[in-house]
């Protein structure tokens, strides 16, 4: 096996470290303003269009860089180094819009692939996070189509976005569907702002649906598929998290290498100090393994050599582990830098607090365990075995 980057990936991931280093001037200003100004927002979506890395996970036929999963984990990866979540300003349009009709895809996909209309997803509930069939939100049917009523909680980006893919049972079937809603659609009221811990570029409103009238023509995917479409994009998404957990720890760890070069204490730099050098050391450890999990990972997804529960069963594993070990190196990384790491203009404690959601979104650690053990106890240790060429 060849490990190297080819040519065009090597290529790819200096494009997104150039964009990255670009969108990096407007950290600070995010953690300060808990977000951006619309004039900060147009110069970085005017820059994700020159670099080519807009909707790297869309056809390039769409208008989007038509990437391989292994190269958006490269992209991914350098886009991690940012704090903020300034990562989300270089979109990516929900996987679920590759199920768009082509009318759809006129009016909904393609704006947001050229960075002129922004999509929001509407899952969660008061009563449904890791369980998505506990949702209560409904749509009913109409004479025209179809009235949608509940509420939906953590909708990130619902602050920017300006059309929503909102998942509720239809009909008396109560079948899952996904519905695209223009978010000023009469009867959509965003009701409560929550505060985080992260300070994210953009905000998760909760929303309520009172009576949302919306035609046939808002069903994505088909009535019933809603959880099937939702679900399919999982080992994607998994492993994107991976990979910007993983970015993130290296730019962790590269401040504080050089911080506990150049620091003094004691007569000597801190480097010297062997409790140091053993957190540095660890913390490149959970880096390099981290990083190459993930890569393969995703090679085996752009080369289809193993099937689809095994590659679920395996980007759980890469999302468990790099996110977990990301929460270690910056925690060390904190530590190294002393009182300044817990100081928010030092980007060590921007990612502290960040890293923190990547244990919970898309997916609990404790998810991604019982996902792991259900393919040990079904089908046995092939998770951990790398495809053959036969």
């Amino acid at each position: 096996m060849d490990f190297r980057l080819t040519a065009r990936q090597k290529e790819l991931k200096d494009a997104a470290r150039g964009l990255t280093d670009f969108i990096m001037k407007y950290e600070l200003d995010c953690e300060e303003n808990n977000g951006l100004p619309p004039q900060a927002h147009h110069e970085i979506r005017d820059a994700v269009l020159a670099s080519g890395l807009q909707a790297v996970n869309m056809p390039a036929e769409w208008g989007g860089a038509g990437l391989g999963i292994l190269e958006q984990v490269i992209v991914q990866e350098e886009l991690g180094r940012l704090t903020g979540a300034l990562w989300d300003t270089v979109w990516r349009p929900a996987n679920a819009l590759r199920f768009c009709t082509p009318q759809q895809r006129e009016r909904f996909l393609l704006p947001v692939i050229g960075g002129r209309r922004r999509d929001c997803y509407a899952v969660t509930e008061r009563g449904a996070g890791s369980d998505p069939q506990g949702i209560a939100t409904t749509a009913t049917r109409t004479s025209d189509g179809w009235a949608l009523n509940g509420e939906k909680w953590f909708v990130t980006v619902g602050d920017h976005a300006d059309f929503m893919i909102v998942l509720a049972v239809a009909g008396a079937e109560r079948a899952p569907t996904l519905f695209l809603v223009d978010k000023e659609t009469p009867g959509i009221e965003m009701t409560r702002v929550p505060r985080f811990t992260h300070t994210f570029v953009y905000e998760h409103p909760e929303f309520t649906f009172t009576d949302v009238r919306v035609g046939d023509d808002a069903v994505l995917g088909g009535i019933g598929n809603g959880y099937d479409i939702t679900r399919s994009w999982f080992t994607e998404e998994r492993l994107m998290i991976a990979a910007r957990t993983t970015g993130a720890a290296e730019r962790a760890l590269e401040l504080a290498r050089d911080w506990a070069v150049e620091r003094r204490q004691f007569g000597s730099p801190i480097a010297d100090f062997q409790l140091v050098q053993g957190m540095l050391a660890d913390c490149a450890v959970d880096i390099a393994v981290n990083r190459a999990y993930t890569h393969q990972v995703a090679w085996e997804v752009d080369a289809g050599l193993s099937d689809r529960k095994t590659l679920h069963a395996k980007a759980a594993i890469a999302k468990l582990s790099a996110s977990e070990a990301a929460g270690r190196v910056v925690d060390r990384c904190v530590q190294i830098f002393g009182g300044r790491g817990y100081d928010r203009s030092y980007p060590v404690e921007r990612l502290y607090r960040e890293l923190r959601v990547d244990r919970i979104w898309e997916g609990t650690s404790e998810i991604q365990r019982l996902i792991v053990a259900n393919e040990l106890i079904k089908r046995g240790v092939g998770v951990l075995g790398m495809p053959s060429a036969g």
